[in-house]
């Protein structure tokens, strides 16, 4: 009997510590100093619908995510994950409020003599991309990898997506919300000091 303890002590203290090693997250190192591989996700090579949670029927049916992908580089491990979350975020809100800006300029005049004119053009032609604070309140992680690159800096690669509507996690909850509620307990707060006042005289 004690000898079938062992071994089912054993057994348990084995499976203990493959949960224990497969809780920690490897980093992979760069073979090259240029990128000559990135995940495949990073791609645009995933099922949008699976990623978003979107089944063919039941309560999610209908739906719809926003995604939008950043990676970035860094000494430090969080600061390179924190810029890659700002330039997915940065994608995520271009694909809800992007606005597009052109702006052309033409030149044209004419040079040398009567005879001999010729005429010379000059076009200057900008583009603006332009994101004015958008929300993108209730945004998740999809997939995030991290590399570490030639010269022993962190890459991060970050993918998220914004739940649609009543799917968002923070459908029923806006930070009008919270200031408004600050501003009615604020206004509360007066009035009740106001009572007081009135009372005790």
């Amino acid at each position: 009997m004690n000898k079938y303890l062992k071994y089912m002590m054993i057994g348990v203290m084995g499976l203990s510590l493959a949960n224990c090693s497969s809780s920690t997250y490897k980093i992979k190192k760069e073979s090259d100093k240029q990128v000559l591989k990135v995940p495949s996700w990073y791609m645009n090579d995933y099922s949008e619908k699976k990623q978003c949670g979107t089944t063919m029927f039941g309560k999610n049916k209908d739906k719809q995510c926003i995604f939008g992908v950043g990676t970035s580089t860094s000494p430090d491990l969080e600061l390179s994950i924190d810029k890659a979350m700002m330039i997915a975020k940065a994608e995520v809100a271009d694909k809800v409020k992007g606005e597009m800006n052109k702006k052309a300029k033409i030149f044209t005049t004419e040079l040398g003599k009567s005879q001999t004119k010729t005429v010379v053009t000059d076009v200057e032609t900008t583009l603006v991309n332009i994101i004015k604070n958008t929300p993108v309140r209730g945004y998740e992680i999809f997939a995030q990898e991290v590399t570490l690159t030639k010269n022993g800096y962190y890459r991060a690669w970050i993918g998220l997506k914004l739940p649609m509507g009543e799917y968002n996690k923070m459908y029923n909850y806006s930070i009008e919300t919270v200031v408004d509620a600050y501003e009615l307990k604020k206004m509360a707060e007066k009035a009740y000091a106001e009572v007081e006042v009135i009372a005790n005289e």
